[in-house]
């Protein structure tokens, strides 16, 4: 089997959470899959959520149960690998006036928002190439094709895809000690040694969306240089001299 990698970063990123502060939007502090098959979506001109909101709204009959994009690459087995130190990225509040008198019942038609970016994230990003539509984005990225401009969770965010790879030599791992990448917190025991000095980034990220109104399911995800005892897992594969979780 086969693996593409290749580097993902950008100025700013936004991956907007759903839960609202009044106009305060939160953003997660990594790349999430669901962002990230977006992504996908967006470099192979498939729909998005605008375009499956007008369809069901123009067809009473529609019996789509999620946009074009995720229903097409779902199962595609993805790995993140964090390049901020320690899978933490700074963040910076932008603060947006819109004066359009019909934008906002505040006092003088001005209403005020403001969004969490994220400041020049990097990621490694890891694709399995077990099925067609793995291979069909493996063949846009290395080739540099793109139907659409692909950006980091919103439009004013642009993406950089470089360093692009396809690795052939992997091999899944039995014994897991350690994982370089993000990966999903299930029953986990570390082993600890009092002369490292260590590190771990703990968040709960969307892993799916559901049926009934693609929503965002979501998982606890870690990422730390701690070694691992007695995990058990049928996605972690060694690529080159890393160990990648899939999800």
């Amino acid at each position: 089997m086969n693996v593409l990698k290749f580097r993902l970063s950008g100025k700013t990123a936004f991956f907007k959470k759903p839960d609202v502060n009044s106009y305060f939007y939160f953003t997660y502090t990594n790349i999430h899959k669901v962002a990230l098959l977006g992504l996908f979506g967006t470099i192979l001109g498939y729909g998005g959520y605008n375009q499956y909101k007008r369809k069901m709204i123009m067809d009473k009959n529609c019996k789509d149960k999620y946009p074009e994009f995720y229903e097409k690459l779902k199962d595609i087995k993805i790995g993140i690998e964090p390049l901020n130190k320690n899978g933490v990225i700074s963040k910076k509040i932008q603060v947006f006036n819109n004066s359009v008198g019909y934008a906002s019942k505040e006092q003088g038609g001005n209403l005020i928002v403001k969004e969490q970016w994220l400041e020049n994230p990097n990621w490694n990003i890891y694709i399995l190439l077990d099925n067609d539509e793995s291979k069909k984005i493996c063949d846009y990225i290395v080739n540099r094709k793109s139907i659409f401009q692909p950006y980091l969770g919103k439009n004013d965010h642009f993406a950089n895809i470089t360093d692009i790879e396809v690795i052939t030599d992997i091999e899944k791992i039995k014994n897991i000690d350690e994982i370089n990448s993000l990966f999903i917190e299930e029953n986990i025991e570390f082993d600890l040694d009092d002369e490292e000095e260590y590190f771990k980034y703990s968040e709960r990220l969307p892993v799916s969306l559901t049926q009934e109104d693609n929503m965002y399911e979501f998982k606890k995800f870690i990422f730390t240089n701690m070694l691992i005892e007695d995990m058990e897992s049928d996605f972690v594969y060694k690529v080159k001299n890393k160990n990648i979780m899939f999800f």
